[in-house]
């Protein structure tokens, strides 16, 4: 079997609330605001307050703090994307006196709006209730803030399980430590640090590679097949190279806007949806152990590479990536598992219909030799995605999928993650600007009349468009 997960470590991932991405339907993964995280007390919370713009409103505000003994731990500001009259500030505080509550209360009173930011979900804190602000699930607001959590992963580095191929073997889990130090290190903005992969490495990723190339023109699916060529063209795929990140993620940049990130293991659903939202991928750079090139336990740059990236360049898959993505901002617990099971059988497991045939496009079938000839036989029952009832689908963990859904196209997948978002209950709306890559949250009526007005510009460069295209 290859690319296998023991249940011992899929047990351990899923007790951590992870799912995602693997190689033939037994290892997963998957898979925050201008917040700084912090460490997480008892009695520790966060809010987002606004003021208004009037001198001494801040200095009025943060007198409630001090009279309720509430220290701020951290504050930063910024004007309020609401209304051009008010501030919003952003505070860490240290409720151990449990005078937050009704510091919210005396706020409140004085014109301030509250919210809430829960990033632990309150875990058993014993916080105090603070019912008179509501609360939300943070999240990021800019792509800069996918640096607050991307190291706050479940597995890294030569941390290995006992039973990974790897355990024993101290060269390669020195191996291992270098790729996570990489990750650890790496800030958005700044270019991913290029790896020289040793001679064993690369003839593991080419016995991968050579296997895999053979089923892709039959298997996989039409963008799947238009992009590779490219990718061997500038990117490196080659079986005797391992391609940089750094030059991928310029690639993917190019043509759809996505890049990757480094990361060092497994991230929760939360997080890695997350980054989804601002196109950005969390890629591992190490590869699995090359006693057994054809299993890994984790998510490896074969994976990646192999089975993520092509579609990553294609508009359509792209879109339909960052939907599942944005519709997790801010959602509750309960809906961020829908959506990661959504994924799974998406974005990894996923099967299309092209020209009345049935291919591939899930990264974890592209990715595994085996499972990519098994989904395609007559063996495994096939459904039509609709994500309400893909949610509800429950799947195996230790053996290929014995249920795939099958997408009609990736627009009308895009358009039914759309209709399912509506459904989650936020009390806002989210939209990605594209120039200041970062997520506008949508509330009040000048946001309205602003998406408005962007509508109506986009309205007149269409027909603008249409008028000079019909006159050819």
């Amino acid at each position: 079997m290859d690319a296998g997960l023991s249940p011992a470590k899929r047990a351990k991932m899923t007790a951590n609330g992870t799912n995602g991405t693997h190689d033939n339907g037994e290892n997963q993964r998957v898979a925050g605001s201008y917040v700084q995280d912090f460490e997480d007390k008892d009695g520790s919370s966060s809010i987002l307050f606004t003021v208004s713009e009037n001198i001494g409103a801040l200095a009025s505000a943060l007198k409630v703090f001090k009279s309720h003994k509430v220290n701020l731990i951290h504050i930063e500001s910024r004007p309020s994307r609401k209304s051009k009259d008010e501030y919003e500030f952003y505070a860490d505080c240290d409720n151990q006196t449990g005078g937050l509550k009704d510091a919210i209360h005396d706020l409140k009173a004085k014109g301030c709006s509250i919210t809430l930011l829960s990033r632990k979900h309150q875990r058993g804190s014993g916080r105090r209730s603070t019912s008179e602000a509501s609360e939300v699930p943070w999240f990021p607001r800019h792509i800069r803030d996918l640096d607050r959590f991307a190291n706050q992963i479940l597995s890294y580095g030569s941390e290995l399980d006992s039973d990974h191929p790897g355990f024993t073997d101290p060269v390669y889990r020195a191996r291992r430590k270098e790729f996570a130090d990489i990750a650890f290190n790496y800030k958005h903005g700044t270019p991913i640090p290029s790896v020289k992969y040793t001679p064993d490495e690369i003839k593991t990723w080419g016995t991968i590679f050579r296997e895999l190339t053979k089923l892709y023109p039959t298997h996989a699916c039409r963008e799947f097949n238009h992009v590779f060529p490219l990718l061997q063209d500038n990117c490196g795929f080659r079986e005797d190279n391992i391609p940089h990140l750094e030059d991928i993620s310029n690639f993917l940049q190019d043509c759809t806007g996505f890049r990757l990130r480094p990361v060092a293991g497994l991230l929760s659903s939360r997080d890695f949806l997350a980054g989804l939202a601002f196109r950005v991928f969390h890629s591992t750079q190490y590869i699995r152990h090359g006693s057994k090139p054809m299993y890994t336990p984790e998510p490896d740059v074969c994976h990646e590479l192999l089975g993520h990236v092509p579609l990553f360049a294609d508009q359509a898959f792209a879109q339909f990536s960052q939907e599942i993505g944005l519709a997790s901002l801010g959602a509750p617990d309960e809906y961020i598992q829908k959506l990661a099971t959504c994924y799974w059988f998406t974005v990894e497991f996923g099967l299309c219909r092209q020209e009345g045939q049935v291919k591939a496009y899930g990264a974890g079938l592209l990715s595994s030799f085996g499972e990519l000839q098994y989904c395609l036989s007559d063996k495994p029952e096939t459904r039509a995605f609709e994500p309400a009832k893909t949610a509800e689908q429950s799947y195996p963990i230790t053996e290929f999928q014995p249920v795939y859904f099958i997408a009609e196209s990736f627009e009308s997948a895009k358009q039914k993650m759309r209709d399912f978002a509506a459904t989650i209950p936020r009390p806002f709306t989210v939209k990605y600007n594209a120039y200041t890559q970062s997520v506008e949250v949508i509330e009040s009526k000048e946001q309205l009349i602003s998406l408005a007005r962007n509508i109506k510009s986009e309205m007149t460069l269409l027909e603008d468009s249409i008028s000079k295209f019909g006159g050819h």
